[in-house]
This record gives structure tokens, C-alpha cells and sequence, in this order.
């Protein structure tokens, strides 16, 4: 294998690559990130299951600018289902919205959770207008499959 080579930088050089590694990532940053402008109005889809309540917020071309549910947020077992948590999640997604400069939305609503109306209630409160409100709950138009005749 041959001899090991070391190689020492100073610090000059050091501080140069570190620069040049830096601005490289601002730029791919500045590329991926979403405008701060332009993106004044979003949409806030609330999932809200029996045992957890999800929330995203992203632009209206669908692309997710923040998300949070009640397990980011710090509950654990069944106190994630709870309007409480669905509250305290909506207070955290509302933070993010500021954030990236969105202050209108429109909330889509799925799911029969606990949390559906206090995840609404809490976003309005911190300050985002809610321009309107859809409930997308799936809904079953035939029923389940029936069971197979029993055999004996």
C-alpha cells in the first residue's frame, strides 16, 4: 500500500476552501428555497386521524413549505388525538407560515380526528386569514366488501 501521506493546510488556506465550500451551499440554498415575496397565500391541509393530527402548509402549486404533527410537537400515545395537541400543532405550523412570509390561507380538512375544528380555531387565532374551508373526507360510496358465504 505504500507510505500514508499527510497533508497540512495553514490557516489562510483553510479559511479559503471553507469560503468557497460556504458560498456554494448559500447558492443551492438561494435555489431550493422557496420565494419569501410571492408566497403570500397558502394552503393548509389538516389530517386528522384517531390517533394523530398532521398538518402541512404549502403554496398553491402544492409544493409543502412546513409541516408538523402533534408527535414534532411532543405528545406521545393517545394525547396525540387530542384537540389539544391539535391546537398546539396549528400554533407551531402558524410560527413556520410567518416565517416563510405566508399570511392568508386556505385549509383543506380530511379525516374524522378530534382535532379537526380546534387545528382551524388555532390558526386562525395566530394570525393567519383563512380565505376558506374544505372538508376532503374520504367518504365510502359502496361500503366494504361483503363477507364470503360460510362453508360447513
Amino acid at each position: 500500500m505504500g507510505k500514508k501521506r499527510i497533508v497540512t493546510q495553514n490557516t489562510d488556506e483553510l479559511i479559503k476552501e471553507r469560503e468557497e465550500v460556504e458560498t456554494a451551499v448559500r447558492k443551492v440554498v438561494a435555489q431550493n428555497s422557496p420565494p419569501k415575496v410571492g408566497a403570500v397565500l397558502g394552503v393548509a391541509h389538516i389530517l386528522a386521524t384517531w390517533n394523530n393530527t398532521l398538518i402541512s402548509l404549502s403554496n398553491e402549486r402544492g409544493d409543502v413549505l412546513a409541516h408538523s404533527s402533534a408527535g414534532a410537537v411532543g405528545f406521545k400515545g393517545t394525547k396525540k388525538s387530542t384537540p389539544f395537541a391539535a391546537s398546539r400543532v396549528a400554533e407551531a405550523l402558524a410560527e413556520k407560515a410567518k416565517r416563510v412570509g405566508v399570511n392568508r390561507i386556505s385549509v383543506v380538512v380530511r379525516g374524522i380526528g378530534a382535532g379537526r375544528e380546534s387545528a382551524i380555531r388555532s390558526l386562525a387565532s395566530h394570525g393567519l386569514d383563512i380565505t376558506s374551508i374544505r372538508d376532503l373526507t374520504p367518504l365510502p360510496h359502496n361500503g366494504p366488501r361483503p363477507p364470503k358465504p360460510r362453508r360447513v
